[in-house]
């Protein structure tokens, strides 16, 4: 397989199962799917993988910088942590009342690309996801510092991710609308998801396991997929982003 097409496979690989578990942008992905359509969904779905990309130069190209701003990093993390609980609350008080079929912050004025690019700029765990890739792929010299190794890379990444979000925006609407399914149940269901990640993240902020830990201990970010991404070609490991 050529070196180059290796590396877009990788990035794409690594992104596509990366996204898959469960989490706050791939579920208001779906959220907005269901209650909007899928259209604003998918742009939902392009916001957040432009503020990944970038992430991604920044893991590749300035993580020095990147590792001194504790005080940003610690700011990120309880701006976000007053986002995914807005979002609970919102899916709550959609499904508590029957007139209401929105959840009004994914559901705001505001254009779902840039509601996509905020959302995703604000969540720091996608640096020490791809600080601890792209720092593994280069020891093992699966990706070497070129610029042309860094945009398919790049290119992979952003390609893989959006194919994850696809699956949780037709998903849902299928679900939704092919099924019959309850809206409202949905919305407790969703509301719930958000809820346990915000609890999760108030236990990674204090139990010393937030994104600064992890952009210091990589090993513990790399983790988890290793046999079934790349087994011939001793590719790390990885978390959900």
């Amino acid at each position: 397989m050529p070196k180059l097409v290796r590396i877009f496979l990788t990035g794409l690989l690594v992104s596509f199962l990366g996204s898959l578990p469960l989490g706050t942008l791939n579920i208001a992905a779906m959220q907005i799917a269901v209650s909007d359509g899928i259209h604003p969904a998918v742009l939902f779905a392009l916001g957040a993988l432009s503020a990944e990309m970038v992430y991604v130069r920044l893991s590749l190209i300035a993580i020095d910088w990147v590792r001194k701003q504790q005080k940003i990093f610690l700011a990120l993390e309880w701006v976000t942590l007053i986002i995914v609980i807005a979002l609970a609350i919102a899916s709550f008080y959609a499904a508590a009342h029957p007139k209401v079929h929105k959840n009004f912050i994914l559901s705001s004025n505001l254009n779902r690309y840039w509601l996509g690019l905020i959302m995703s700029a604000l969540n720091p765990l996608q640096i020490p996801f791809w600080f601890g890739w792209s720092t593994v792929l280069l020891t093992k010299k699966v990706l070497l510092p070129k610029q042309s190794h860094y945009n398919l890379y790049t290119l992979g990444i952003g390609i893989g991710t959006f194919m994850g979000s696809c699956v949780f925006i037709f998903g849902g609407h299928f679900i939704v609308r092919k099924l019959n399914a309850n809206e409202h149940l949905l919305q407790w269901i969703i509301g719930g998801i958000f809820a346990v990640t915000a609890l999760i993240q108030l236990y990674k902020m204090f139990g010393k396991k937030d994104a600064f830990h992890q952009l210091d201990h990589p090993e513990e970010v790399t983790h988890g997929l290793e046999k079934r991404l790349l087994e011939k070609n001793n590719q790390p490991k990885t978390i959900n982003k």
